[in-house]
């Protein structure tokens, strides 16, 4: 059968042209030449599916199923394309009649299932176990508008629906649909798939539940709608509004339904396959990203109970064999607890499973600190994972050290065996071979193309660090990308860039643990040095991206602050010569594309021990930006790599950061009062130029919010953080040097390939035959 279908995958590669002919006529009644670009991407968009359809899928006898909230796979035609080894076939066939791929690449719609680190993660994940060949599924929900579209309007972030879907898209509609009850509820789901190409390998598919009986048109006022009516609002956004019950509940019913979906289609692929339920472990490894689908162990330990005859020890003892857990956060805030009265409302026939598997633990455990249901009455969705897994990771050697020995030594001390770390990585096809082909073409005439399937083959580029000749084409390649981004972001946010200047560029979820507020402060600090007449060798281009969730105030706040700054700055002409702010608007997977190539240096400046690995920093080393960061997540394994001379390492340690929780004595007021660099810098947030650019409430909150809290401790690293910038700024403009920090960068990455931690989730977790 697989040397039929590669036949039949041969054979459309081979007539490709005649297809894409056929396929215009069919569609548009035109020539290739005639489409417009719209059109085009519908024809090239068509072509492609089939040949992901004719393509060997990866099959098995055991299979991992990725269970995640999200997925931020981003824009999929050039990445399937490359992955499919048709790509630059694609690009001589539309040459032939004057079309370009690249153009045809902007009119594709970003699909909107994800947010942040994670979702990114997941579809990285999904691109390398296709890569691999693991037989592999991701399983979530199709949000039909996402998080939220971000739109800036009087300098504050306002959100809108993100509308994606399209009539022609990667979405193939499946007649597989499960009925899912909430209590007496019943909701009917349907599940779409988009296929998941991996590189010169075989097709895997992303599996995502909708319900048949949503309405888009309860959507009224930005991304305003009727929570509780369930049976239509469950798969429109991803993460609702959690600022009061309902929001809290809907959230509770799109992860029970995401579940209980996921149960019913692995139950049904083991019957299908004759498989025996009682060892089902051999055949199925679930894989629980982050809390959001802890639910599938009650659910289906429930199912086996009630459906399969299996007594509760048995039921509980498969699936506790098939389940592994990944720990995405040190966030004590972030591990997910539910109020047991709101389970009761939503799943009340998983009520009784869920006291069960806390009755069993609190007779083995008498430690408060490891239970299930709290003396409060909430429902710790993690402990679950942990007690009724086989596996517990985290995603950094930092982070898996902070959970073996603080944050879960309780369960650590209970589970040694459980625990291990999978550092994170990112998938090279999109963050190098797509986004910024003319490096990748020019490492593969360097150092030869097997850095493509073997990621540590970059190594090889250290072999030319002394090589002026690629020393300076690798810095001319980061120029062109620069100016690339230069025209993208004039024809988009209207804001005229200097790609001579410095691109300094913090990209990522809107957090007070990231500390945008710190960047925002070093501009301040900046900007007043240049008023004092102290002014930088070379501009500096300062560029944010950043969404923050709608209920999160101060987050909105420090977005309005960034704007105010990027008004202020960009008008006054003493300054506007020697530094731009920019804050570009609706960061997404397709912006970070542009940004990432053009990157001088990357901000990594999350309070260490507080970001679990971050897979930013390994997309902008990959791309030749050098990092300036804490030893938080994985810039400390980044740090190990490239050595202290490529990396610009600052402010308090972990162990310090986690001290000063422990003892409390971190009084941020204190800091300020010290220093004057400090003060002025904090006072300037409610001083007379920025009240004028912008909103007194909003900059008083943030303000008081960094002189009487600053939980994430801002103030504490401020000055180390000012020092080492600024020296990072400095040795830039060593030519020589800089461009070795570079190509050390780009050689050192190999280790942070998404394929290299699929590996060691396999042979370490999942074991897939």
């Amino acid at each position: 059968m697989a040397g039929q279908t590669n036949l039949q995958k041969d054979v459309l590669v081979l007539n490709m042209e005649h297809q894409l002919l056929e396929i215009a006529q069919n569609m548009f009644d035109k020539e290739i030449a005639e489409l417009t670009d719209q059109e085009l991407y519908y024809v090239v968009l068509v072509l492609t599916k089939r040949l992901m359809k004719v393509s060997d899928e990866n099959e098995g006898e055991k299979k991992v199923f990725y269970i995640s909230a999200e997925f931020l796979i981003g824009k999929l035609l050039s990445n399937n394309l490359i992955n499919l080894g048709v790509y630059d076939k694609m690009v001589e066939i539309l040459d032939k009649y004057g079309k370009k791929l690249s153009v045809i690449e902007e009119v594709e719609p970003e699909p909107s299932l994800g947010n942040g680190g994670l979702g990114r993660l997941a579809a990285c994940f999904m691109d390398s176990i296709a890569t691999l060949g693991l037989p592999g599924e991701g399983i979530g929900l199709n949000y039909h508008f996402g998080l939220f579209k971000q739109v800036f309007r009087d300098k504050l972030q306002c959100a809108e629906k993100n509308e994606w879907m399209e009539k022609e898209s990667w979405l193939t509609r499946t007649d597989i649909s499960f009925d899912v009850f909430f209590g007496r509820k019943k909701v009917v789901s349907r599940l779409y798939d988009i296929d998941v190409p991996g590189y010169d390998s075989g097709v895997n598919k992303l599996r995502l539940f909708d319900i048949e009986s949503i309405d888009e048109s309860l959507v009224k006022k930005g991304i305003d709608f009727d929570k509780e009516a369930i049976e239509k609002n469950l798969t429109l956004f991803l993460y609702p509004d959690d600022s009061d019950e309902a929001g809290n509940l809907l959230r509770i019913y799109q992860q029970y339904f995401m579940v209980c979906n996921a149960a019913q289609m692995i139950l049904h692929e083991m019957k299908e396959k004759k498989y025996d339920l009682r060892k089902m472990y051999e055949h199925a490894v679930i894989q629980i990203n982050d809390t959001h689908p802890t639910m599938i162990i009650p659910e289906l330990i429930r199912i086996l109970v009630e459906d399969k005859a299996f007594t509760m020890d048995e039921a509980i003892e498969v699936v506790s064999k098939c389940c592994a857990y990944t720990n995405h956060t040190i966030l004590a805030e972030a591990l997910e607890k539910w109020p047991l009265k709101y389970l009761e409302k939503v799943v009340p026939q998983l009520v009784p499973y869920i006291k069960e598997l806390d009755k069993r633990v609190a007779a083995k455990y008498k430690d408060p600190k490891v239970q299930i249901i709290d003396k409060d009455g909430r429902v710790h969705m993690a402990h679950i994972d942990i007690h009724y897994g086989f596996s517990v990771n985290g995603v950094a050697a930092i982070h898996t050290e902070i959970l073996k020995n603080t944050e879960l030594n309780a369960f650590y001390r209970l589970y040694p065996e459980k625990f291990n770390n999978k550092t994170n990585g990112i998938t090279f096809r999109r963050w190098l071979m797509s986004c910024n082909r003319e490096l990748s073409t020019y490492l593969a005439q360097t150092i030869g193309d097997g850095f493509k399937k073997d990621a540590d083959k970059l190594e090889k580029l250290l072999e030319f660090k002394d090589n002026p000749e690629v020393l300076d084409q690798i810095a001319q390649i980061k120029m062109n990308r620069k100016q690339e981004l230069v025209a993208y972001v004039k024809e988009n946010e209207g804001v005229t860039l200097n790609p001579d200047s410095i691109f300094d560029i913090q990209i990522k979820r809107l957090h007070e643990y990231k500390r945008q507020q710190m960047n925002a402060l070093y501009i301040i600090h900046k900007y007043l040095e240049i008023k004092a007449g102290k002014k930088p060798v070379r501009p500096i281009t300062f560029i944010f991206g950043a969404k923050a969730a709608p209920a999160y105030i101060i987050a909105q706040d420090i977005i309005h602050l960034l704007l105010v700054l990027q008004e202020i700055v960009n008008n006054d002409p003493d300054v506007n010569r020697y530094m731009t702010v920019l804050m570009v608007e609706n960061y997404n997977v397709t912006y970070a594309e542009k940004l990432i190539p053009a990157c001088d240096i990357s901000e990594q400046i999350s309070l260490a021990s507080k970001e679990a690995s971050g897979t930013g920093n390994m997309k902008f080393m990959l791309n030749g930006a050098v990092t300036l960061g804490t030893s938080d997540g994985a810039n400390v394994e980044i740090n190990e790599l490239v050595g202290d001379d490529n990396i610009y390492i600052f402010g308090a340690k972990s162990e310090e950061v986690i001290e000063h929780y422990a003892k409390a004595d971190y009084v941020s007021k204190d800091y300020y009062e010290r220093s004057p660099v400090i003060k002025e810098a904090v006072d300037f947030i409610v001083g007379k130029q920025a009240l004028a650019a912008g909103h007194k409430e909003n900059l008083e909150r943030l303000y008081k919010e960094l002189l009487n809290k600053d939980w994430f401790m801002t103030l504490l690293d401020l000055e180390a953080y000012i020092k080492e910038k600024d020296k990072a700024f400095a040795d830039y403009e060593d030519r020589t040097k800089w461009k070795k920090m570079m190509l050390v960068n780009i050689a050192k990455a190999g280790f942070f390939s998404s394929d290299r931690t699929i590996a060691e989730y396999n042979r370490d977790i999942w074991k897939l035959k």
